[in-house]
């Protein structure tokens, strides 16, 4: 092969390699830095961390009561709970699906959520690192037996009444590790059908 021929080759191989290359370079140049963007703009919210020291103090303050039944009443129909956190009783027979709402949900619908299993969160102005962190949650337990949701719920202030079947847990504040360990205790336990 004669010099001429090698270094046409050359030239022939660069511009195919720098074709190749440069729209690959420039889309993993780009995946990178929207990952990066990503990475950097992502809600900052808690781990779950159950079982920790202060959610193991935590658990010294779950209220626990009595059972007052399963009973299904007409839909809409109203009930008079002895509480504004009920934890049992009759209830409509839909359910508030598992998520993050942002207007209050009718009791007798959450008393069937809990029924399910699912955890009840009653937030009113907890702040914005404890919305982040209670929406990740939501997000990361979907589960109509076993999901979380949260509602809001006037009067409250920073305070944050979490509920189960027979169970309350009144926070003060917002306490991550104690809300994840009152979740864990609690979340896919409900008597209509257990799931954990």
């Amino acid at each position: 092969m004669t010099r001429t021929a090698r270094s046409k080759r050359r030239r022939t191989s660069s511009k195919t390699l720098s074709l190749i290359l440069g729209p690959l370079g420039i889309a993993a140049l780009m995946v990178a830095l929207l990952g990066g963007l990503w990475y950097r703009n992502r809600p900052q919210s808690v781990a779950f961390e159950p079982n920790t020291t202060v959610g193991a103090a935590a658990m010294a303050a779950i209220e626990t009561f009595p059972d007052q039944g399963q009973a299904h009443v007409s839909p809409g129909e109203a009930v008079n709970y002895d509480s504004d956190f009920p934890t049992s009783g009759p209830h409509d027979p839909n359910p508030v699906l598992p998520g993050v709402y942002t207007q209050e949900q009718r009791l007798e619908e959450l008393v069937h959520s809990i029924e399910h299993g699912n955890i009840v969160i009653y937030v009113d102005q907890p702040g914005q690192a404890a919305m982040d962190t209670l929406t990740a949650w939501a997000k990361d337990f979907p589960g109509l037996w076993d999901g979380l949701v949260v509602v809001p719920k006037a009067g409250l202030g920073k305070e944050v009444v979490l509920t189960a079947w027979t169970k309350k847990l009144i926070l003060p504040e917002f306490e991550p590790e104690a809300a994840a360990t009152f979740i864990d205790a609690y979340r896919g336990r409900g008597p209509e059908n257990p799931v954990r």
